[in-house]
């Protein structure tokens, strides 16, 4: 089965990806060959192992030069997953509602394709616009052994394919409000409110005790936000950050079989 909605889709992204690919990768290098210097800077180390506060807000567990503290202080726990977030929800916005806008949207439906296919490309999409820069970013993470920073691989490529399924979520909540609302701006606001308040959730309960019965429902808690580089995501992670997105692609497929595309 061709896939020329997702093809194209693709190709009109392909220099985001490939920019944003090289930036955080080159970004995640540097981390890597930084840690044998400040490895043994009983200082930086005790800024979060002696101040939960600052550790909580760096998702960091223990020490800042751990390799663990290390990779999820500086990328895995906040900056690696704001750029997928940056990549998912741009495009889930612009999948529908923005093209609705500017009026391609018709041209894409008059094409002999099913509204379900359609949205199910656009899916398809928004897994592949971050699956680069993911994978890049992972490979210098793995290198660190090169580097004296050691993590056992298995937690790293699943945590990285947990932020996958974050990114994924959050694109297809953005796609959802985007159907609804017919507003681009609208769904990339509400989407990225979405995820700031659950990444707040997920970074301040392991210090306030009200938050914390709620960080059950931040989708960045079950990504990144349980000391997965070390432990590695559970089968409920899993479960919950692939039942989201199901849940949000019957909404869109749903949504969209009801749309007015003009």
């Amino acid at each position: 089965m061709r896939a020329d909605v997702a093809l194209l889709d693709l190709r009109l992204r392909r220099r985001s990806i490939i920019w944003f690919t090289v930036g955080v990768a080159a970004y995640a290098y540097l981390l890597v060959a930084m840690y044998p210097s400040v490895k043994n800077d009983a200082g930086l180390g005790s800024l979060t192992a002696d101040n939960d506060t600052v550790a909580a807000m760096l998702g960091v567990s223990g020490s800042l030069t751990a390799p663990a503290g290390w990779v999820n202080g500086n990328l895995y726990a906040n900056f690696l997953p704001l750029m997928v977030l940056l990549l998912t929800i741009g495009y889930g916005a612009s999948s529908i509602a923005g093209q609705s806008e500017d009026g391609t949207l018709g041209l894409v439906a008059a094409l002999p394709v099913a509204r379900r296919r359609l949205v199910r490309e656009k899916a398809l999409v928004l897994t592949l616009v971050a699956v680069p820069l993911l994978a890049t970013t992972m490979g210098c993470i793995l290198l660190g052994g090169h580097y004296e920073l050691t993590l056992a691989s298995a937690p790293v490529v699943w945590t990285t394919l947990a932020i996958l399924l974050l990114g994924l979520d959050f694109g297809l909540l953005a796609m959802v409000i985007g159907v609804v609302t017919g507003n681009r701006g609208l769904a990339v606001g509400l989407a990225s409110a979405v995820a700031a308040v659950a990444y707040l959730v997920s970074s301040l309960a392991p210090i306030i005790g009200w938050v914390r019965s709620l960080r059950g429902a931040s989708l960045f808690y079950w990504a990144v936000g349980d000391n997965q580089l070390v432990t590695g995501p559970s089968f409920v992670a899993f479960g919950v950050l692939v039942g989201t997105g199901a849940v949000l692609t019957a909404l869109a497929i749903g949504l969209c079989g009801r749309l007015d595309i003009r």
